[in-house]
C-alpha cells in the first residue's frame, strides 16, 4: 500500500507511454482539431481512444494518424465518468490522460508534466488552462463548500483560487479537461465514479486522491487552450445535473471543505 492506495505489481508493457482518452457528444469538428494539434506538437509516444458517445460522422480519416488510433462507438450514451473508465480499460499506457474535445494544444504539454510524477506523492498533473484570448481560466480550485458556491451564485465571483506564479500550484483539484494520471494511481481508485453522471466526477476523484495523501499539481510550464462550452449556464438539463452532482458531492464528501488546502503542500517524500 502507498499512501493509502492498494498499489498492484505490474506495469504495462506497451511502448505509448501516455494514453489519451477523448469523448465525444457530436463534436467531431471539434475532435479534428484537437487531433490535429496532437499531431503537429505532441513528440511524447502516445496513443488516442475516441469514444463516440452518440452517432456521428468524422470529417477526417483515422488512418491519415502516425500514432495509435482506436474509435470506440457507444450504442447508448453514458456519462463522462462511465465512458473514460472504459477507455482506461482499452488503453495500455503508463499514463491516463483524460481531455475534452474543445481543448486546443499549442505544444507538447507532456514533457513537463510528466516531470511531475518524479515526486511519487503526485497523484494527477494537469497544465494551466487559458482561454482563447490567453487569459487564465480557475481550472484548479479549492475544494468547494455550499457556503462558497452560494457566494460565488450571488455575488458572481469569477476569480481565480490560486495566484499564478512561476511555481508549481498545489490545489485541491483540478477540472477534468485535462488531467494526466499515472496508470496504477488511476486504477487503485477505481477510475471516476461512475455515479457521477456529468461533473464533479473530477472534483470526487480529487478528494479521494486527498484522502489517499495524494497531491493534485498545476504545471505552470506546461499550458493548453480551452475554449469553455458551459452547457449548464444555458440549458436546463444540464443544470440539472450540474446540481445533482454536486449534491452527490456535499453528502459523500462532508469534509470536504474542512481539508481545503490540507494537503497542498505536504513534505516531500519518496514511495
Amino acid at each position: 500500500m502507498k499512501n493509502g492506495l492498494e498499489i498492484s505489481g505490474g506495469s504495462a508493457a506497451d511502448p505509448s507511454r501516455v494514453s489519451i482518452s477523448v469523448v465525444s457528444h457530436g463534436h467531431a469538428r471539434l475532435i479534428a482539431s484537437l487531433l490535429a494539434d496532437i499531431a503537429a506538437h505532441v513528440r511524447t509516444p502516445i496513443e488516442v481512444i475516441l469514444t463516440l458517445n452518440l452517432p456521428e460522422t468524422l470529417p477526417f480519416e483515422p488512418a491519415r494518424f502516425s500514432f495509435p488510433f482506436r474509435i470506440v462507438e457507444n450504442a447508448v450514451p453514458k456519462g463522462f465518468a462511465a465512458n473514460q473508465n472504459a477507455a482506461f480499460h482499452l488503453s495500455r499506457g503508463e499514463f491516463f490522460c483524460a481531455l475534452n474535445p474543445d481543448i486546443r494544444i499549442e505544444r507538447d504539454p507532456f514533457p513537463e508534466l510528466l516531470k511531475c510524477f518524479q515526486d511519487r506523492s503526485v497523484g494527477v498533473a494537469a497544465p494551466l488552462i487559458r482561454n482563447p484570448a490567453g487569459k487564465i481560466e480557475d481550472s484548479a480550485r479549492r475544494f468547494p463548500t455550499p457556503a462558497s458556491i452560494l457566494r460565488k451564485a450571488l455575488l458572481h465571483r469569477t476569480e481565480i483560487d490560486y495566484p499564478i506564479k512561476d511555481e508549481t500550484i498545489y490545489a485541491d483539484w483540478v477540472a477534468g479537461m485535462f488531467m494526466l494520471f499515472p496508470r496504477e494511481i488511476f486504477a487503485a481508485l477505481g477510475g471516476f465514479d461512475e455515479r457521477y453522471f456529468l461533473y464533479y466526477e473530477d472534483v470526487d476523484l480529487c478528494a479521494r486522491l486527498a484522502i489517499a495523501g495524494r497531491r493534485v499539481v498545476v504545471c505552470h510550464e506546461a499550458s493548453a487552450v480551452h475554449a469553455a462550452r458551459r452547457e449548464s449556464r444555458r440549458n436546463l438539463r444540464y443544470l440539472r445535473w450540474h446540481l445533482s452532482s454536486m449534491l452527490r458531492f456535499f453528502l459523500r464528501h462532508p469534509a470536504a471543505g474542512r481539508r481545503r488546502g490540507s494537503i497542498a503542500k505536504p513534505e516531500s517524500r519518496g514511495d
